[in-house]
């Protein structure tokens, strides 16, 4: 099964209103002369603050080459909830992806594999589709049980949803130990987790539903690198941190995916 690449930059806490701007701006221009049939999903994920400065820039293009990424939403429609962006808030401003269960937002601030059950739920309510991240710490892949814990927080991300929802999800892979380290996760390694968390989803709902499935790997992936992680059976692009803040090397991930077999 052909499944559409998928490139996302998640700019984490950076850029102000400007900045934004000029670098979405800079990553249209330097994906302006490429055939968008053949482009993967491209997606960038400013911080809130961000999110309607960087969608005027997209539509004033016109292009329809990048899409708009919340980096994480609540789960309740409105409330008492300070601080918090509802899905339907995030929608408001042009997202059509929200990236939830980050091992940021797992390490720093308590995000459950049952807040991100709640979140995946809000989101494909709503029409839009989640991100959903997975991954191991260094102390558990020494320990030997990475396949076991990203099984359960997928088992426990999934729980509930039809498998047409899914269908419509997008996993991000990310150990936790390859993130903003510049350590990457060996190709042939990253591969072998993503199956195994394909497998998973076979087991929870069926061969069609683990094969549409798009599973990213992400952890400090380099232009240098896409390539190679992009050949590989079951990686379908990559969620990008750093190499995402500048134009050029963003760019240069997403050429190194372009799917000539996707049209």
């Amino acid at each position: 099964m052909s499944r559409k690449p998928v490139i996302a930059g998640n700019w984490k806490m950076h850029n102000l209103q400007q900045e934004a701007i000029d670098l979405t701006n800079g990553i249209m221009q330097e994906l302006k002369s490429e055939d968008k049939a053949l482009l993967p999903e491209v997606i960038i994920a400013p911080t809130f603050t961000s999110l309607y400065a960087a969608n005027k820039a997209l539509k004033d293009c016109g292009c329809g080459k990048v899409r708009l990424a919340a980096q994480n939403c609540y789960y309740e429609t409105k409330g008492a909830f300070t601080g918090e962006c509802s899905v339907e808030m995030l929608k408001d401003t042009g997202c059509e992806y929200i990236i939830i269960g980050h091992s940021e937002r797992r390490q720093y601030f308590g995000e459950t594999d049952e807040m991100v059950n709640k979140k995946a739920k809000s989101i494909l309510n709503n029409g839009l589709v989640p991100i959903i991240c997975c991954g191991e710490s260094l102390e558990q892949r020494e320990a030997g049980i990475t396949d076991y814990h990203i099984a359960s927080q997928i088992t426990k991300a999934l729980r509930d949803l039809t498998k047409e929802e899914v269908s419509k999800s997008i996993i991000a892979y990310e150990p936790i130990w390859a993130i903003g380290t510049g350590k990457t996760c060996d190709s042939v390694e990253a591969n072998r987790v993503i199956a195994m968390i394909r497998n998973v989803v076979k087991g929870l709902y069926d061969t069609d539903t683990a094969n549409s499935i798009r599973i990213l790997y992400g952890g400090s992936v380099k232009p240098a690198t896409i390539k190679e992680q992009m050949a590989q059976s079951d990686i379908d692009g990559a969620l990008v941190g750093g190499a995402s803040l500048t134009a050029d090397s963003f760019a240069q991930i997403v050429k190194g995916a372009i799917c000539n077999s996707c049209v």
